[in-house]
């Protein structure tokens, strides 16, 4: 018989690993685990994390998931047969993109939309700019592409209409009939996606999430089958881009919406560790075994895109948190070019076969058998619980043949090699979001996480300048972390492409409430208890004639429940220029027009109204993390052993790093180990426990008792 429900479980899914962490609501405890992932079926993995902890899984109350699944099957290709109904004349929109390149420089290269050409139809009908329907939609014609689709293979549809998003009626008509005709849901019309202006990116959005709802859909079910077999009663709910969460319906209607879903858990959980630990400005630093992703968080704000590609063509145009993704992660394959330079990643091992050290079959070195090598990680000590020790033996072996011998290096000097070429990637990524934008790298931490993140926090520390390194209580899970402590968000977007001057304001707080009505309905459709609810507000502006545009923060029309601003005697044009005003200054990287210019005399548009209804969960408090009353620095440390720094091998303390108690000061060289994860302090650094259990590096001389970057 099942337990009381006590457990909220967030679930991260990634390349390599599935992480999990365990929050006993009831008596205030956290654990954590950590398996292989099974990418065949990401579902096996997430059941087999679950009972290494959980043998009653009718003890979930609530259940969180970062899941891959999406991210996979559009990076592999590997969505479902889809077919396309469109307007005549606009087969090839989604072929034709913004006539961009693959690489910028070069003459070649080609593209493959997900949706081939034969599976592309037209159809009469035509809506002008302005809304007016000048051609009716031919339904029959609809129905006529409909079979033919079918008879070609298509598991899901997407009918895509010029300008339906100024009027969406000849696109609402389509689907009806489409929906009774259709063999199973999957029809999507980009009125309901996304009823926004520019018709690529529309298009491209609307035909992705088609292209995954039956892969994301069956998924689900299984996922949702296996749980109920198991006793699992608990709600199960599914994180997106935006950082927020959704129920498993959403996820089915949108499962574009998951395409950065654990990456982004990572970012929301930085934030609120960060939040806590008193650090306002953030790097994020998520090291696992296929990629490193950085994210920057700004007083305790991380940055939000309109739009994204995940690949050269596939863009995604739904609100994300800008994470820049490279491959380098801990199974990262190292291996030299034909002109002799050492090359690290994109490729990885993954989980199958993994690092040659795993002994699974893997042959190409990696990140991961680097780091065994010079000894930062310890063989007998592997995290994920699946494997008893690692192969230094057949590492050593795969390095020095691999990338040794053809550079005429030693095992360690290769190995080290591998290290730097690794942590100058990842150092690129971090200036690219914090410097290349203007920012100061040393008001900001960084936040290393990720199985990996640790061993390479000093690295990142002294090569780009950072103020500190916050490695959180459990680095190798945070992410899954993110899942317990998300909210649950949905986001709306209508298009609007009027000049300021005759924009019809009590049109506009029509639209707003009528966001705010639609996005509370999914809140209490979710069936999820909240502590509040909030409500934001956004216009993208420009100024006419320009391309792009700010978005420009708006306070909502007086008496909207949860509003983060309300408009004191109602909206008016002249607050919402000057919203655009400041939003345009604050773009050129300016507080006043004394140091950024305005445009006098142009004048300016309002383009799209954006909303987000946020539910607020109950948030974690991180205190529940520290180390345990008794704690002493003494009775953590372990055996010390050799580490290979700077060409040199040196002796290096090592420390059970949950054993530490607050206030232990590390110096290096010293290793930290912990199941999910291991920290590398480097000569010349030093650390400290905080109160909430985080591990906080600074360079050795630094004694400046102010943190710069908190």
């Amino acid at each position: 018989m099942s337990g009381a429900r006590r457990f909220a479980v967030g679930v991260d899914v990634g390349g390599t690993f599935t992480d999990l962490f365990f929050f006993d609501e009831e008596r205030g405890e956290v654990s954590v685990a950590k398996t292989p992932s099974t990418l065949g079926d990401q579902s096996r993995g997430f059941l087999e994390g679950l009972l290494l902890r959980l043998q009653d899984l009718g003890e979930i109350a609530a259940l969180v998931h970062g899941t891959t699944v999406g991210t996979n099957a559009l990076l592999e290709r590997k969505g479902a047969p889809s077919g396309i109904i469109t307007t005549a004349g606009f087969r090839d929109v989604l072929e034709m993109r913004r006539r961009d390149r693959a690489r910028t420089w070069g003459l070649g290269g080609d593209f493959h939309p997900v949706v081939p050409r034969d599976r592309r139809f037209e159809v009469p009908e035509r809506t002008l700019a302005h809304g007016e329907v000048r051609t009716p939609v031919d339904l029959e014609a609809v129905r006529a592409a409909a079979l033919k689709l079918r008879e070609l293979g298509a598991e899901s549809l997407s009918v895509v209409f010029l300008n339906a998003y100024a009027n969406p009626e000849n696109e609402r008509r389509a689907a009806v009939l489409l929906r009774e005709i259709w063999p199973n849901a999957f029809v999507n019309a980009s009125s309901e996606i996304l009823p926004e202006i520019r018709e690529f990116e529309r298009t491209s959005t609307t035909v992705l999430n088609a292209y995954l709802q039956p892969v994301v859909s069956s998924y689900l079910e299984r996922l949702e089958g296996r749980l109920r077999e198991r006793g699992a009663q608990g709600e199960l709910l599914i994180v997106q881009s935006n950082g927020g969460v959704m129920t498993v319906g959403e996820a089915r209607r949108l499962p574009v919406r998951t395409a950065l879903s654990g990456p982004a858990a990572g970012v929301i959980a930085a934030r609120e560790i960060a939040r806590q630990a008193g650090f306002a400005n953030v790097v994020t630093c998520d090291m696992g075994g296929t990629s490193f992703d950085v994210s920057l968080i700004e007083d305790y704000e991380p940055g939000l895109a309109a739009q994204t590609s995940l690949d050269f063509g596939m863009v995604i145009r739904s609100p994300m948190i800008e994470i820049t993704t490279i491959g380098a992660g801990g199974g990262s394959i190292a291996w030299v070019d034909r002109g002799g330079m050492l090359q690290v990643g994109p490729e990885s091992a993954g989980s199958d076969p993994g690092p040659v050290c795993y002994g699974a079959g893997g042959e190409r070195p990696t990140v991961t058998d680097a780091n065994l090598v010079l000894g930062r990680i310890a063989a007998g000590e592997p995290i994920g619980g699946k494997i008893a020790r690692l192969n230094l033996e057949a590492a050593r072996a795969a390095i020095e043949s691999q990338v040794g011998r053809p550079l005429g290096l030693g095992a360690e000097a290769a190995a080290e090699a591998i290290l730097r070429v690794a942590a100058s990637r990842m150092a690129g990524a971090v200036r690219l979001v914090s410097i290349e934008r203007g920012h100061d790298p040393a008001r900001f931490a960084a936040m290393p996480f990720g199985g990996g993140g640790g061993l390479f926090a000093g690295a990142l520390l002294l090569q780009v300048g950072l103020a500190r390194a916050l490695v959180p209580r459990y680095p190798g899970v945070i992410s899954a972390l993110g899942c317990v402590i998300a909210d649950m968000r949905h986001d709306f977007v209508e298009t609007l492409n009027r000049p300021l001057d005759s924009l019809d304001v009590a049109e506009l707080e029509r639209r707003m409430a009528d966001m705010a009505k639609r996005g509370a309905a999914l809140l209490d459709s979710a069936g999820t208890r909240f502590e509040r609810r909030s409500l934001r507000f956004e216009l993208d502006m420009s100024y006419i004639g320009q391309t792009h545009t700010v978005p420009a923060p708006v306070p909502a029309p007086p008496g909207l429940s949860g509003a983060a601003e309300s408009a004191e005697g109602g909206l008016t044009r002249e607050l919402l220029r000057s919203a655009f005003e400041r939003s345009y200054l604050r773009a050129q990287g300016a507080e006043s027009s004394e140091f950024g210019g305005l445009l006098e005399g142009i004048g300016i548009r309002a383009l799209n109204l954006r909303g987000a209804v946020t539910g607020h969960r109950p948030k974690l408090d991180l205190r529940a993390l520290r180390p345990a009353e008794g704690a002493s620095t003494q009775a953590a440390e372990r055996p010390g052993r050799e580490v290979y720094v700077d060409g040199a091998w040196r002796r290096a303390k090592v420390y059970a790093r949950l054993e530490l108690p607050v206030g232990a000061v590390i110096e290096g060289p010293a290793v930290l180990q912990q199941p999910d994860a291991t920290v590398f302090v480097e000569p010349g650094l030093c650390g400290e426990i905080d109160e909430l259990g985080n591990f906080v590096m600074r360079r050795a001389d630094d004694n400046a008792a102010q943190q710069s970057a908190s």
